[in-house]
């Protein structure tokens, strides 16, 4: 009789092939991100030591208000191209997935020229709103055109749909490098903040062709391009992809409510202390999120699998998946809290200097709400994944609608460190509110299960 092999449930626990493909790709990701986050530091303290507080919360604001203006102009399409071209690829329908490409690279399109002519036009009105000196609008007005090359999502729906993670790892490199060279080179050339926009500016733009370019290099080198043509197949694009319109606007929606917990703080902080206090504020966030940010990797990383799992309705270990990348993501944002306490102050002085430490206290608020947000990384995932974005939508919409009138009051009466309180508290949040409605969903599907036993 053949002995049969021992597997404790420590080993079991972590032996599934799911589990470590999801954190394999996400380690993929982190050591691209682990290289981006220190270009991305040392390019944020070139700029502030080469600048000074005031002019360096100017330089971050310009840059906040693109990001915030190109995320509300670009669709989620990435979400589609996995959520609609898993099964089509799966099934063997490469002229459905060739649909679906030419209908997500058309909302990219679009939207990208939307956003920009809609970034300049609000820049040119709401600038001076932000202290943006006169003699500096030019150039801004300039800058805010690099939302074109921020649109890029059917790319990164493509790889990351083919698992070229490892793409996705060198083009989030190569913006942050260029932007520290290029920094370091208007230093020490003692450009003034033009000098920085120019340099930042080109980091976008490269980082942008190049994800594109390969994105649709990989299509072409495993022949799923053959036979394309921009003009189609005689088919409405969207033909064969139930729901997709409510899908993408759906998930385009979630996506700018979303910037309330990123940029919007940035902005708000801006609007009503002043660029010195949004520099403090982008610093902390900048080094709080580079702690959280190995857990956070987590959750491209983990589309892929749920749309695979969801397709072959395998809800027991789907749960099971969620639970437990969970349990390990949050060790590790709990890690990162930490080493925050024990050394953020210091890496503050250390990295950009004397007059940013007053960053620290909210930094550490910042982090502590990064960290509750990891532990409920799987759950919006899951629903957007089982096409419940609408619902997905319906928390955003009533989180943030909550969220933002907390952020504004708690910044008037108390200042930087209010922004940090109503972080956490949104974290708290969105943790319950996406929490319920997913419990309920596993309970839905596992009594579908049981039932057609």
């Amino acid at each position: 009789m053949a002995r049969k092999t021992f597997r404790s449930p420590l080993t079991s626990w972590f032996g599934d092939d799911r589990l470590r493909r999801l954190f394999a790709n996400a380690g993929i990701l982190l050591g691209g991100k682990t290289v981006n986050a220190i270009a991305g530091l040392a390019g944020l303290a070139i700029a502030a030591r080469a600048l000074g507080v005031e002019q360096f919360g100017i330089l971050v604001l310009i840059h906040t208000f693109t990001q915030t203006i190109g995320e509300i102009a670009k669709f989620q399409s990435w979400q589609a191209v996995l959520r609609y071209g898993t099964p089509a690829l799966n099934d063997g329908r490469i002229g459905d997935f060739q649909r679906l490409l030419r209908f997500t690279a058309h909302l990219d399109g679009w939207s990208a020229i939307a956003g920009t002519f809609l970034s300049v036009a609000v820049a040119w009105a709401l600038g001076p709103s932000f202290d943006w000196p006169a003699e500096l609008m030019p150039a801004a007005l300039i800058y805010v055109t690099s939302v074109l090359f921020m649109v890029q999502a059917t790319p990164t729906g493509i790889l990351r749909l083919i698992d070229r993670f490892d793409i996705l790892s060198v083009q989030s490199t190569l913006g942050a490098i260029i932007r520290m060279v290029g920094g370091g080179i208007a230093w020490v050339m003692g450009g003034g903040i033009v000098a920085f926009l120019v340099a930042w500016y080109i980091a976008t733009a490269v980082a942008g062709i190049y994800l594109i370019a390969k994105g649709w290099s990989e299509l072409r080198k495993r022949g799923l391009l053959d036979g394309y043509s921009w003009r189609g197949d005689g088919k409405p694009m969207s033909h064969g992809f139930d729901g997709v319109w409510s899908f993408v606007w759906s998930t385009n929606l979630s996506s700018t409510l979303e910037l309330a917990y990123t940029h919007i703080g940035t902005l708000a902080v801006g609007w009503m202390l002043g660029p010195r206090d949004a520099a403090l504020f982008r610093i902390a966030r900048q080094l709080g999120e580079a702690l959280a940010k190995p857990a956070k990797l987590l959750i491209p990383a983990i589309y892929p699998e749920l749309s695979r799992m969801i397709e072959a309705r395998q809800f027991g270990e789907m749960r099971s998946l969620i639970q437990r990348s969970a349990l390990l993501a949050g060790a590790g944002a709990m890690l990162a809290l930490v080493i925050c306490w024990f050394i953020g102050e210091i890496g503050l002085r250390l990295i950009v200097g004397e007059e940013f430490v007053p960053a620290w206290p909210v930094m550490m608020w910042l982090v502590a709400a990064a960290v509750v947000g990891i532990w409920s990384f799987p759950l919006e995932p899951v629903m957007v994944s089982a096409g419940e974005a609408h619902k997905a939508l319906m928390v955003r919409i009533w989180t943030t609608a909550v969220y933002i009138p907390i952020l504004l009051a708690c910044i008037h009466w108390f200042g930087l460190i209010g922004a940090g309180w109503a972080r956490m508290f949104s974290a708290i949040l969105v943790l319950v509110a996406f929490l319920v409605p997913v419990v309920r969903w596993f309970r839905q599907r596992m009594a579908e299960e049981r039932n057609k036993a």
